[in-house]
């Protein structure tokens, strides 16, 4: 995450529907053990030109195998993007994004391997059951360098692969605290769909604003006009942790990651069923 923030906590207003969604609108996912989870997050590596090969490793213990894992190539990065595709019923497509390149004053735990290691577990948790849409899980390079990762797949994206996009969920910085999402960046249905989620689990969601230094990577798609998400964990007292050399294992609260992640699994089968 490109560190910056601009406003205080704001509780999001919940949806009354959200009470009863539990009962209306069962969702299939089935999460990976925690340590599982954890180990995937311990499963860091200390060098940029590292991070990539390592991602695509996790995706081929979850499952995620040629053709549907490839690299792609970004101009301007010497690394490539990892992308994994879970194919759906129908033609289209979600984005599930996070970055594994770091700033290397610290290990990048928290900015961003949190974030990448979990895309692996998150399309373990879906392949299970059958989908409408088509997930596309990104480990995007070079985002501490401009977002050339995110840049890079939207400029790459054709016409109709546009126009079947749905959505994009971006996750950076995880496991600080409880899971928080960038109101003021995100579709506010998008947003309304997470609480929804956060109501029916009982997991707590707070709004808080980031990014008054910079963006993250759903910013390239919400360029385009595509609906997205930022989700993370960022408060105005673990702020300094990002960019830092205490940016390491150590600074993940695992009860949190694991809610998290928990909340984001069921998230994304949610919107599988209610996005068009």
């Amino acid at each position: 995450m490109l560190a910056g923030m601009s406003s205080a906590r704001i509780w999001i207003s919940l949806l009354l529907a959200a009470l009863s969604w539990a009962q209306s609108t069962p969702v299939e996912a089935i999460p990976v053990d925690r340590d599982v989870l954890l180990r995937r997050l311990g499963q860091f590596a200390t060098k940029n030109k590292e991070r990539g090969p390592g991602l695509r490793r996790i995706f081929e213990e979850a499952g995620c195998v040629e053709p549907n894992l490839s690299d792609q190539k970004v101009k301007g990065s010497r690394y490539p993007n990892v992308i994994c595709t879970l194919p759906g019923e129908a033609e289209s497509t979600i984005i599930v994004g996070a970055h594994f390149d770091f700033y290397p004053a610290g290990q990048g735990v928290v900015d961003n391997w949190s974030g990448a290691s979990l895309l692996p577990s998150l399309y373990q948790g879906l392949a299970a059951s059958r989908r409408r849409h088509a997930f596309v899980f990104v480990g995007f390079t070079g985002e501490e360098e401009g977002l050339l990762g995110s840049r890079g797949f939207v400029k790459q994206l054709s016409p109709d692969a546009r126009y079947k996009l749905r959505g994009m969920v971006n996750l950076d910085s995880l496991g600080l605290s409880g899971t928080k999402v960038w109101v003021s960046a995100s579709d506010r249905k998008l947003v309304n769909l997470l609480a929804t989620v956060a109501v029916a689990l009982k997991l707590p969601l707070e709004a808080v604003n980031v990014g008054q230094v910079g963006f993250d990577d759903a910013q390239p798609f919400a360029e385009e006009k595509i609906p997205t998400i930022s989700i993370h964990s960022v408060t105005q007292a673990k702020l300094p942790i990002l960019h830092s050399s205490e940016d390491k294992l150590r600074a993940v609260d695992l009860d949190h990651y694991h809610e998290t992640y928990r909340l984001v699994l069921v998230y994304l089968g949610y919107l599988d069923k209610v996005l068009p």
